[in-house]
């Protein structure tokens, strides 16, 4: 079986007063998604949400279902987004074939029976997967750089430079309560998302890439006045619960997936922050 999953649950923001590091990463952060030949995914109590890694081999890789589901389809209940971290991929659903290129997304809507991934060629793509629970079927789509919506924001002077790329978001497509996207840091900018925000009807999920492997990020989590850090490399990933500022600053520039699931759509439901009201 090349499918493997784990379980995190969801915790109280007062707990976190007594996690250690090591106990902090065992609930927030995500290692090791992508490993040759395997399809690795995480089942989160935060809004149902999956998260997955996919890294392709020489033979196709079928996207199973797992016990948690209690279904006989990975996507009976459930939509997928899928982002490429790595070079062209190919997503075959229900026997179509599907080209996903680096940095491009693919939506698949409730109800698709056979999902699979493999290479395009010698190729080695990296699937990044998140998954929400849905209630109606969407059609699968493609979503390529040309057709993200584009968002600049920041500046050098504040070291946050940053240019957002929406992908899977419902003025795009239909979904159902999926919302994925990727910003991308300039040259000389660190920070993302900051000032930050909270949105407590919807988690989030980070994954951080394009990351020299010689270089980390701190990203920080916790309430406003109450925080905490976790230290990340390359291609690792980390939760945000809802009650949680989901921040992050590099020792280099980077770019982060970020994927939401919860109440609704709007991508400007959020509490911002003030930087200077951080503890």
């Amino acid at each position: 079986m090349s499918t493997t999953y784990s379980i995190r649950f969801a915790s109280n923001p007062k707990d976190i007063d007594a996690y250690d590091t090591e106990r902090l990463r065992e609930e927030f952060l995500i290692p090791d998604l992508f490993k040759t030949g395997q399809i690795n995914l995480v089942y989160t109590h935060y809004d149902r949400f999956i998260i997955g890694g996919v890294q392709p081999g020489n033979t196709a890789l079928k996207l199973e279902t797992i016990p948690p589901l209690k279904a006989e389809h990975f996507l009976d209940r459930r939509e997928l987004g899928v982002i490429n971290i790595g070079q062209k991929g190919v997503v075959t659903v229900d026997g179509k074939e599907y080209t996903v290129d680096y940095k491009e997304a693919l939506y698949i809507g409730k109800g698709a029976k056979e999902v699979s991934f493999s290479k395009s060629g010698q190729e080695q793509p990296l699937f990044y997967l998140n998954s929400a629970p849905a209630h109606h079927s969407y059609p699968t789509k493609v979503i390529t750089k040309k057709d993200s919506q584009v968002v600049e924001l920041g500046s050098l002077q504040t070291s946050n430079h940053r240019t957002i790329r929406k992908l899977i978001v419902n003025d795009i497509l239909e979904t159902c309560q999926l919302q994925m996207g990727m910003t991308e840091l300039e040259e000389g900018s660190v920070w993302n998302t900051m000032p930050p925000h909270i949105h407590d009807r919807r988690m989030e999920t980070y994954l951080y890439f394009d990351l020299p492997e010689d270089q980390v990020v701190c990203h920080f989590l916790g309430e406003p006045d109450n925080t905490r850090h976790i230290w990340l490399h390359n291609q690792q990933a980390v939760l945000s619960p809802p009650w949680s500022i989901h921040a992050g600053s590099g020792t280099s520039n980077y770019t982060f997936i970020w994927g939401m699931a919860g109440e609704n759509l709007d991508y400007g439901d959020m509490e911002g922050c003030k930087q200077t009201e951080l503890r």
